[in-house]
């Protein structure tokens, strides 16, 4: 066997355990794994996620997916913890704590902490008869399998089974609490998935900005706006501000025959497709990519087609939706 067999072969050999090691992880949750959710549910303060070592790297990916998913939680090391963070934790909080052997000297005083004021504590390690999980209030055990390292000492499928276990609490609380995707953009403004979750109102313009005119405005004040808004289209208006057309390039080149002497209504294109201002901006691109338009009047959802905004397609663009 040449050397890359052989990486490939170690390769598949950890994948293949680990995957194994999920669907044992999944087959043997119960009632605790609820007691869990409801406990998380019931929280009035934050969640408090703590581990040593590996566990503690998995703890923060933890914390963090709950904080972004509507479940406020932060990371406290327990270390620290022992030389003043435990001050991080009060009453009111709910602490997860990691360890698969559930005998982490380091996460003695925490616990401790825990238990003298009263504040609730779940428990994630394979030994059920461990101090971790025989002081929690809710113990989560992880199945008791070798680590995919072969030696048995590196922490691999013990730490992907708890992020899992830690994902799957996430998921079960998002859900509960129909968490939907523009909730996780409030919490997730930047990067690609802050790009694709950016609402068109976020990028619209507003105010004296927006390119609009009267239905009887004279095609002369019509093309000054036009210009002076740079939009390259006008908005038309009715006395109620109802958004009744548009004026585009090609409405000013198919009126080009005594054009100055015609008003917006005259010119302008009846009925222009337009956008909830709640709506994605990707839902908004879309459209512009289908009509082969460049803009798009953000209108008000209570059905009377009143102007909130304008969005350009480059807008979109330099937002990174693409």
């Amino acid at each position: 066997m040449t050397d890359h067999q052989k990486f490939l072969a170690s390769a598949k050999r950890v994948i293949t355990q680990e995957a194994q090691a999920l669907h044992t992880l999944s087959d043997g949750l119960n009632d605790s794994f609820a007691q869990a959710v409801a406990l998380l549910l019931d929280v009035k303060g934050r969640v408090i996620v703590t581990g040593m070592g590996k566990s503690g790297h998995i703890a923060r990916k933890i914390a963090a997916t709950f904080a972004s998913t509507g479940t406020p939680a932060h990371f406290v090391h327990p270390a620290e913890a022992s030389h003043g963070d435990l001050g991080m934790m009060t009453r009111g909080d709910v602490v997860l704590v990691l360890s698969n052997s559930g005998e982490t000297p380091e996460l003695a005083d925490l616990v401790a902490y825990t238990r003298r004021f009263s504040i609730p504590m779940i428990g994630v390690a394979s030994k059920p008869h461990s101090t971790l999980l025989t002081r929690a209030d809710v113990a989560l055990v992880l199945p008791s399998l070798g680590e995919a390292c072969g030696t048995g000492v590196v922490p691999t499928t013990s730490t992907t089974m708890t992020l899992a276990l830690g994902d799957a609490l996430a998921v079960a609380l998002m859900e509960h609490r129909s968490f939907t995707p523009e909730n996780f953009r409030d919490f997730h403004p930047g990067g690609k998935l802050g790009a694709q979750l950016s609402k068109v109102s976020d990028l619209m313009h507003t105010g004296d900005a927006i390119p609009l005119v009267a239905v009887d405005t004279p095609m002369t004040e019509t093309l000054l706006t036009i210009s002076q808004k740079g939009f390259g289209v006008v908005g038309v208006v009715d006395e109620t501000q109802a958004l009744v057309g548009i004026v585009t390039d090609g409405d000013l080149r198919r009126h080009m025959a005594g054009l100055l002497g015609h008003t917006a209504q005259e010119v302008m294109t009846k009925g222009p497709a337009t956008v909830n201002p709640n709506a994605l901006a990707e839902e908004a691109l879309a459209v512009m990519n289908a009509r082969t338009i460049t803009c798009l009047f953000a209108v008000d959802p209570d059905g009377d087609r009143r102007v909130a905004g304008v969005l350009h397609i480059h807008d979109c663009l330099r937002a990174g939706i693409v």
